[in-house]
């Protein structure tokens, strides 16, 4: 789903005439919808982007886009397909027979193409692939056998190229020519023997100079290739520390077999970014739009592993239960301790987390960033330990309950900015998305280091 729609009902539709799904327009849709209006429906998503059209689908129930695809199926701007949520664009799919989707695919980029033809199943698969000319399922075929989630996946496999025995006039009239050229692009890619690419061209450079000089003169050797191979989110880091517009991809004998553009990137920098803040709460990217029994089935195993640690943390509390029956006011305070433990936790584990997806926090640096959240821990600790150890002692009249408090926040807040780093980046040493794990790992520690360090220090001192 695009940005515009977490845009509130007011200032999506004061965007009118920049943004065409506004709430206005969704609701007179529906209203044409729901009273069988063909000719008003047609009159209304004509003027709608690719991308309008596809927030228009995830507005809409189940029944409304059935009703939509029947009406304007043969018509859809093929671009709609790659704006769509997946969980979406598999409803909308299956309204589909596999020539209208062979037909589709076809009109895409090639890396557009790819990302619908991988969430298909297997058999649904193949049958597209057959449905395709064999020049364009070779392409596809070959795509596919790459990983998920790499550069190959990714790429586009039109790419503006050029011997670098031209000159800049020769190059111009290419592009002028009736050449298969990609339809948007940024760089012209020199290429020497074997198809390796040897230097970039942009096209802003191109135009600026004279027509006798050769791109050999005038091209940037200072490429950064991408390997086919190479995971999207290492892609999006490059694109981001080194400003890129475009990046060539080859594969392992350094042969040019794509181009990753960096709106490809912006949509994989979005998505990781969404994956992982989704995976810190236990749901998955397509969780608002599945239905209710797989949405359940889903939250289920992430709610179960809490509830194991849950009765953890019950068991730690349990072993001092003749403490908390002789003194209450421990029953009443210690969930405090935990509770701040966990919430200064889970803001160093999101900066950890972040600064690992960033490639910020490596093992160069782990022990600076280390030492600076357990310093920042402490000093925190410290001063809810002097606030709440004077409200401990207020509220139940007892100095040694107000220290004890105190000498417990300290701790957890210091074992918070330990693990809110440490757990991450251990996770992430063993192979582990810490975006996944790390939360539930985090909310153990400090709940039993929270509950150990009170009742413990209570049995000690008032006991």
């Amino acid at each position: 789903m695009t940005d515009t729609q977490d845009l509130p009902a007011d200032d999506r539709d004061d965007l009118e005439g920049l943004y065409g799904a506004t709430d206005a327009v969704v609701r007179q849709i529906r209203e044409a919808l729901a009273e069988d209006r063909p000719e008003a429906v047609a009159e209304l998503v004509r003027p709608l982007h690719a991308a309008d059209l596809a927030d228009l689908f995830e507005l809409l129930n189940a029944e409304e886009r059935n009703t939509l695809v029947s009406l304007i199926g043969s018509d859809v701007d093929p671009d709609f397909f790659s704006y769509l949520d997946e969980s979406v664009r598999e409803d909308v799919i299956d309204d589909l027979d596999t020539e209208q989707l062979a037909t589709v695919v076809q009109e895409l980029d090639t890396d557009d193409a790819i990302d619908l033809i991988e969430d298909l199943d297997e058999q649904d698969q193949a049958d597209l692939l057959q449905a395709i000319p064999a020049e364009d399922r070779a392409l596809y075929e070959e795509a596919l056998r790459y990983p998920e989630e790499s550069a190959a996946r990714l790429m586009d496999r039109e790419v503006a190229t050029v011997p670098s025995y031209w000159s800049v006039g020769q190059t111009i009239d290419y592009m002028r020519s009736d050449a298969e050229l990609p339809s948007t692009f940024y760089d012209i890619y020199v290429i020497g023997p074997n198809y390796r690419p040897i230097g970039a061209l942009p096209v802003s450079k191109l135009l600026r100079t004279d027509r006798p000089v050769p791109v050999s003169e005038i091209m940037s050797t200072d490429i950064k290739q991408i390997p086919a191979t190479m995971d999207q989110e290492d892609v999006a880091f490059l694109f981001r520390q080194y400003g890129l517009a475009s990046a060539p991809v080859v594969d392992d004998s350094g042969r040019l077999v794509g181009v990753i553009t960096v709106d490809d990137v912006v949509n994989v920098m979005e998505e990781e970014h969404e994956e992982d803040m989704l995976s810190l709460g236990g749901v998955r990217e397509d969780d608002f739009y599945n239905a209710v029994i797989d949405t359940t089935r889903a939250r289920f195993s992430w709610l179960l592993l809490n509830l194991v640690t849950a009765i953890l943390a019950s068991l730690v509390i349990g072993l001092f239960e003749k403490s908390i029956e002789k003194v209450v006011a421990l029953a009443v305070l210690m969930p405090i301790v935990a509770s701040m433990g966990g919430n200064a936790g889970t803001q160093t584990l999101t900066v950890a987390v972040r600064a690992l997806a960033l490639k910020e926090l490596t093992p160069a640096n782990a022990l600076r960033i280390v030492g600076k959240e357990i310093l920042v821990g402490g000093i925190n600790g410290i001063l809810f330990a002097v606030l709440m150890g004077a409200i401990g002692w207020y509220w139940f009249g007892s100095l040694m309950i107000g220290a004890v408090l105190a000498a417990a926040m300290v701790i957890n807040l210091l074992m918070a900015g330990l693990a809110g780093t440490l757990v991450p980046l251990t996770l992430d040493r063993l192979g582990i998305d810490p975006a996944i794990a790390s939360a539930v790992v985090l909310t153990t520690v400090t709940d039993v280091i929270g509950f150990l360090a009170f009742l413990g220090l209570a049995t000690m001192v008032l006991l």
